[in-house]
């Protein structure tokens, strides 16, 4: 058994390598893959790209083809509490011991990349990148998952050469590193579309659907999209479950899940188009393993209900489209006061997502996430409250915000942890009592 002191160590020296290099470039996975033997090449692939949902998403679409028989890998980012869960096969996250076997495997290959001089080193995410694909590749997963960590074109996991490509919505996001508007993020999303594949996107804007559908005319592609070619209803919904229809490009599901929220409801869609479409492939999916896909389908941290009297709601999100989905979500929980505990990640529209919250929220816990450098500053954040008249009062430590909104909800309150995927994955420790950090 490795030690947790060595699994420590090789993850530290992960997160010490940069986030952000000054230049965005696939050179450095393409050489790092190439190293170790391409494992890419060696299973099949879906990839999937969106400002929102594309977690939720990915966890669908291998929880699927997990019940039609197949082996499967699904690479997410970020984590909520632990790295491993980065990098899952068939429902288990990489063992502590394999993440240390890799990392001594591929840091040689790193030095030896970051001695070439006038190269574009890799970076943190090229890295995770390259252990998840030799992983699966020694798994001999049948299909791959893959969630891009930022934009697309650029993205480390744009190397994959998948069966079928999804990119679930488009808004503003890392504005930075993408672009300033909305159709230039679309153009960097719109870079994991391959020639003579296929593509399945939930984008309700017409502007975007438009530069997705050039693109795939330029290579052959074919392009499907939710509320077009594919439709849903929901039929019901509790606490606990929800139970919805989905027309698709092949046939008619009646599906239900533990996942909550109308916005799964998008992302249930997208999934099966994209599953559907495997079918141009010859790959067929029942209707049976659709089904209980989605019935065994996890996806923490989004709309998860810890406990219900008082009702504790964790959500991840993490901008302004997705804190104003969550805010239509929440409306549809029995409640009485709701309490929200906040914190954000100073890169984000925090006034936005402020606003959405403020419309569903009575009060706020401003709180601090752990990320070094992170979190916006409290005060900020609670200038924005103020705006709209409702209290709020700053506390340092998530687990302490926590405890205070516990003390302060009666019975048929809510309390409502938001923000960032951060700030959920320390609160989420209260109940689930596992060991934090790395």
């Amino acid at each position: 058994m490795t030690s947790m002191t060595e699994y420590q160590q090789s993850v530290e020296w992960l997160f010490q390598v940069r986030r952000f290099g000054p230049e965005r470039t696939l050179e450095p996975i393409i050489r790092l893959t190439w190293l170790l033997g391409d494992p890419q090449n060696r299973f099949k692939s879906i990839h999937i790209a969106g400002t929102n949902g594309k977690g939720s998403t990915s966890a669908m679409i291998a929880s699927i083809l997990r019940a039609a028989g197949y082996h499967v890998g699904l690479y997410t980012s970020p984590h909520l509490e632990r790295f491993t869960e980065r990098i899952v096969v068939d429902g288990e996250e990489i063992p502590e011991e394999d993440v240390v076997r890799l990392i001594k495997l591929i840091k040689p290959l790193v030095e030896r990349l970051d001695a070439e001089p006038q190269r574009v080193h890799p970076l943190f995410f090229d890295i995770v990148t390259a252990m998840a694909l030799k992983y699966f590749e020694e798994l001999h997963v049948d299909f791959a998952v893959l969630e891009v960590g930022m934009g697309g074109r650029l993205d480390a996991t744009n190397i994959v050469n998948p069966l079928v490509s999804v990119i679930t919505n488009i808004s503003l996001e890392h504005t930075q590193v993408l672009g300033d508007t909305v159709l230039k993020i679309a153009y960097e999303k719109a870079g994991i579309i391959k020639p003579c594949s296929i593509l399945i996107t939930a984008t309700q804007d017409d502007a975007v659907y438009s530069l997705f559908v050039e693109k795939c005319k330029s290579l052959n592609t074919e392009i499907h999209r939710v509320g077009g070619d594919i439709t849903f209803r929901r039929l019901g919904a509790d606490l606990h479950s929800q139970s919805f229809e989905v027309n698709g490009l092949k046939g008619s599901y009646t599906l239900q899940t533990s996942l909550l929220g109308g916005y799964q409801l998008y992302n249930a869609a997208v999934a099966i188009g994209a599953v559907e479409a495997l079918s141009h492939s010859n790959i067929e999916v029942s209707e049976t393993a659709i089904m209980r896909g989605f019935a065994e389908v996890s996806w923490p941290g989004r709309l998860e209900i810890m406990q219900e009297h008082p009702l504790v709601v964790l959500d991840s999100a993490k901008d302004a489209e997705a804190t104003h989905a969550l805010a239509e979500a929440v409306e549809e929980l029995p409640h009485c006061k709701l309490i929200a505990v906040v914190s954000i990640s100073s890169d984000k529209n925090i006034p936005e997502m402020i606003r959405h919250i403020s419309s569903v929220a009575d009060e706020f816990l401003v709180t601090s996430h752990s990320v070094m450098g992170r979190a916006a500053e409290r005060d900020f954040i609670g200038g924005e409250v103020a705006k709209y008249g409702l209290p709020w009062v700053s506390i340092e430590k998530v687990e302490d915000a926590v405890n205070d909104a516990l003390a302060r909800a009666e019975e048929r309150d809510m309390i409502l942890v938001t923000g960032s995927v951060f700030v959920v994955g320390e609160a989420r420790r209260i109940w689930k009592g596992t060991g934090g950090g790395l």
